[in-house]
């Protein structure tokens, strides 16, 4: 009987690593919310703070953390920051969760 063949241990447990990191970062219903929200364009703190019925401090704090993660990007407009999602895949994962999940 063959041998079965096997990718190599390395790339694989990398991309594990990456993959766990931004589901966990997706696990946080708030953030997920902000990220769905995002998944439609860029969006102004405020916005998405009204959008959410979060306080506009805590949507700030979810969304530095999803910065941190290097989920999101921020450009200034004026006094506003306005925020988008960065990767491709985020916004990828996002929308097959949404359908997933019968919200698209």
């Amino acid at each position: 009987m063959a041998k079965k063949h096997i990718a190599p241990f390395a790339p694989m447990q990398a991309a594990a690593n990456q993959a766990a990191g931004l589901m966990k970062a997706l696990s946080h219903p708030q953030r997920l919310l902000l990220l769905c929200l995002l998944s439609e364009g860029e969006q102004p703190v405020g916005t998405l703070a009204e959008a959410t019925g979060m306080k506009e401090a805590a949507t700030s704090q979810q969304l530095a953390r999803l910065r941190l993660e290097g989920l999101v990007t921020t450009r200034r407009d004026g006094k506003a920051i306005i925020y988008a999602i960065r990767d491709p895949r985020v916004l990828q994962q996002v929308r097959l969760m949404q359908e997933l999940f019968g919200v698209a």
